[in-house]
């Protein structure tokens, strides 16, 4: 598996090169062997009254099955997050979505035509845990950013994990919706008070495109 992980860093390495602003988080540098079970967050026994904030729901092997193929994004996405900003930034995208290893793990190539950057999305299912984990990468760094862990409950996904944002520790949640058959939605929230309250920051909404956009395995326009 880390193997795998690894060539996809190199994949994303070698995109084009441009910044991508919706969250400056510490990356996890790869000087050294990286053991991706010590990048899955772990339970936090200091969290406030309140809080809904976990890292221990769990899914089934086949929740992103859904999202095999071709998709297009409308993004919105706050100018400024964490204070209490309402301008939001609408861009586009499209995704190609493919399943590895018998559902344990999917990869999504992420396009911005209008930002100039791209990202690779890595999810993997611990059969033992029942849960999922959910890398990005982004065509800037090539560096793995720590992850969320969780899963779905019907057509209701979510995930949770630790990050920082402009050098403050925030929890981050991640919200997906199926809505069959051909559309979803995303949200993502950062929460700096221990998960007592959520910012959305980002959010798309997602159509399945015809599968000849994703014909070879990569998003074409």
């Amino acid at each position: 598996m880390r193997i795998l992980i690894v060539g996809l860093l190199a994949l994303a390495a070698c995109a084009h090169t441009a910044q991508e602003p919706a969250m400056s988080p510490k990356p996890v540098q790869l000087t050294q062997p990286m053991s991706t079970a010590s990048m899955v967050p772990q339970p936090r026994s200091d969290l406030p009254a309140g809080s809904t904030y976990t890292v221990a729901l769990t899914g089934d092997l086949h929740d992103f099955d859904y999202f095999a193929g071709a998709w297009s994004f409308v993004n919105k996405r706050l100018a400024a997050r964490g204070v209490g900003s309402t301008d939001w930034d609408e861009f586009p995208a499209r995704s190609c979505t493919t399943i590895y290893l018998g559902s344990v793990v999917n990869v999504d190539e992420l396009e911005f035509p209008t930002k100039g950057w791209s990202g690779i999305t890595f999810r993997n299912f611990d059969l033992e845990k029942k849960q999922w984990s959910i890398y990005w990468v982004n065509s800037r760094t090539g560096q793995m950013f720590p992850p969320v862990v969780g899963g779905f409950t019907g057509d209701k996904g979510e995930f949770y994990g630790e990050d920082t944002d402009d050098g403050r520790p925030v929890l981050v949640r991640f919200s997906w919706t199926k809505l069959p058959p051909n559309g979803a939605h995303w949200e993502q929230a950062f929460s700096t008070d221990g998960g007592v309250t959520w910012e959305t920051n980002w959010m798309n909404d997602l159509t399945r495109l015809d599968p000849s956009k994703c014909a070879t395995g990569r998003p074409v326009p």
